[in-house]
């Protein structure tokens, strides 16, 4: 439902039961049939049970040999604790449970000591961790016992967490920044009818970070109480950053990432920053009735601006983002001899400094011989959060047709920024940041552009085409889909539909007439691609009937032969040559029309 980027947004799903079939094909385990001979479940002939983690090890299985006995034995509490929580017991369904953790974390110790071969010890230690978690998480539930980490603005007089109003994300430090100091508050409640007892609220840290205030002494804590505790902390000045763990050094060539730290490869991120983290146990009768734990991402709490509380979890940002504008800018060698560029930095300042200024330098790395106006300029915040932009020119030494990259580095106490980064998020899908460098990717092309020539461009599903023609010379408007049918065209030489124009603009299918007409009357009309060939060769777009095709050229190096090199679309205002085709990527050519009138 959110897979966008292919156009594989309208599919819906009808209310009501859905049905799929599937059959099991081969198992090790004894097939289980009913009377008529089919699986009453989807796992019948799996083996699922708690027990069967043993199965895995194979051969390796004598070398552990209790664990499927001590397995079996905890799969008994498991049936027990889920009997005691159907008869809605939570204190029986706890003291269960407290049994399945300790025997869990006897097992995984058994077997992480026992003489298997690596794969097969990783595989079994894996599976065992997430039981024990599962059942770590099922204990703390049937206790009902909470930890809640928030970053919070201050503390009372004797340490406790202070409850703030929420803020608005605006507002909301849900990023720091190296050199930052910042609270972060810990509860935990709890709601079971036990005394408690913890060995105190922690807070895990990434190395090289201090804390101030970590309560480790030993505390009871009666049913209903809520422990808290304030830690204060200083983001070191080499934190690592919140950021993907691959990367790719030229997304325009790369198709392929390059991991950066395999311990998250089977991770969609890395984890979150902080966490805090607390151990207790619960006295019985005769003792310690048993132990669990339980933590929390340290989280930001805000109001969106639908009026909704969210949480988001803590990150680590430079101090500073770089972003240059626009990222890719072409120069004609017929233009002149400059353009100009818009650098925009927006500063992470932490709440507690106050009015106090900060102070850098902002330039731009060009190529050799090239220079900007300004050289430099001074840049200066007082807030968190404050964004300005910045505008330099240009200047290239010589026009000769090349590549060339310029980026924009911001030095401020004493170290060097030069990349953007932008929060990405969607309500339901959670948020990360992405970064890009704060680099122009500038082409110097020889082409001509007719300066006296207007053009009208209407979006289709977006791009860049238009901010293209502007740098090249050309007069272009943008005519909003919405206001074709009132727009003037007569005041266009040429009007240029965007990339499936067709497909995303109902105006534009709407007031193809009117195009149309545009042509009749000496217009030209530029039609870039369309996806949606069945919608199209029903609209009757063309002048004259023609149809679409799904046909394509996928071969990145297919020569390209120009099949009426006399015509002179290929000769004014440019030569059009096969060298214009060199470095095409990805396709040559696709949704080729294969049927058209003859007046074509």
């Amino acid at each position: 439902r959110h897979q966008l980027s292919q156009g594989s947004a309208n599919w819906t799903v009808d209310p009501g039961d859905r049905f799929a079939f599937y059959k099991l094909v081969d198992s090790i385990e004894p097939a289980k049939l009913d009377k008529d001979g089919h699986e009453r479940d989807f796992f019948d002939g799996l083996d699922t049970s708690l027990p069967g983690l043993a199965a895995r090890l194979g051969a390796e299985e004598s070398k552990v040999p209790q664990l499927r006995h001590e397995l079996t034995e905890i799969s008994k509490k498991v049936e027990e604790a889920s009997e005691a929580a159907k008869g809605n017991d939570s204190s029986a369904a706890a003291r269960a449970l407290f049994g399945i953790v300790a025997g869990l974390e006897r097992v995984h110790a058994e077997v992480g000591e026992a003489t298997l071969s690596a794969n097969a010890k990783s595989d079994v230690l894996a599976r065992l961790q997430e039981k024990r978690e599962q059942a770590e998480t099922a204990l703390n539930d049937a206790l009902n016992v909470t930890l809640e980490a928030t970053v919070v603005s201050r503390a009372g007089l004797d340490g406790e967490v202070v409850k703030e109003a929420v803020k608005k994300e605006a507002e909301a430090m849900t990023a720091v920044s190296p050199g930052q100091e910042f609270l972060v508050g810990v509860d935990f409640h709890n709601g079971s009818k036990d005394r408690l007892s913890i060995e105190g609220l922690k807070l895990d840290v990434p190395e090289g970070w201090g804390t101030i205030s970590d309560k480790t002494r030993k505390v009871a804590i009666k049913p209903g109480d809520t422990e808290s505790v304030v830690f204060r902390l200083r983001v070191p000045k080499n934190a690592a950053f919140t950021r993907p763990y691959w990367h790719r050094d030229d997304p325009e060539t790369e198709s392929v990432n390059h991991i950066d730290d395999e311990k998250y490869v089977t991770l969609p991120f890395p984890p979150p920053v902080l966490r805090a983290r607390v151990e207790y146990s619960v006295a019985g009768a005769d003792g310690v009735q048993g132990k669990n734990r339980i933590g929390a991402t340290v989280v930001t709490r805000f109001v969106d601006e639908a009026g909704t509380e969210r949480a988001r979890p803590l990150v680590v940002v430079p101090a500073f983002s770089v972003a240059l504008e626009p990222g890719t800018q072409a120069i004609s060698t017929h233009n002149g001899s400059s353009s100009t560029v818009t650098v925009g930095v927006t500063s992470n300042l932490s709440r507690d400094t106050g009015g106090v200024k900060r102070l850098g330098e902002l330039r731009l790395e060009l190529p050799a011989g090239w220079r900007s106006e300004p050289a430099q300029l001074a840049v200066e915040f007082t807030r968190r959060g404050e964004k300005q932009d910045f505008q330099f020119k240009v200047f290239p030494a010589g026009l000769q047709e090349g590549r060339a990259k310029v980026r924009a580095v911001l030095e401020a106490d004493r170290e060097k920024f030069s990349e953007g980064y932008t929060l990405v998020t969607r309500e339901d899908l959670g948020s990360f940041y992405y970064y890009q460098p704060a680099v122009q990717r500038v082409s110097i092309v020889d082409v001509k552009a007719p300066h006296d020539l207007k053009i009208g461009y209407i979006m289709g599903a977006g791009d860049d085409i238009p901010t293209v023609l502007k740098q090249v010379g050309m007069d272009v408007t943008l005519i909003p889909p919405e206001k074709l049918a009132s727009e003037e065209l007569s005041s266009y030489q040429t009007i240029v539909l965007g990339i499936r124009a067709y497909d995303t603009q109902k105006d534009v299918a709407a007031n193809n007439k009117k195009l149309l007409d545009f042509v009749s009357a000496g217009g030209t009309l530029v039609v870039q691609y369309n996806t949606g060939v069945g919608d199209f060769n029903k609209g009757n777009f063309t002048p004259y009937s023609a149809e679409l095709s799904r046909a394509r050229v996928s071969v990145e190096e297919a020569p390209v032969e120009i099949l009426a090199p006399e015509d002179g679309v290929f000769h004014y205002p440019n030569a059009i040559t096969s060298r214009d085709f060199d470095g095409w990527v990805q396709e040559r050519g696709l949704y080729f029309m294969d049927k058209w009138d003859e007046h074509f």
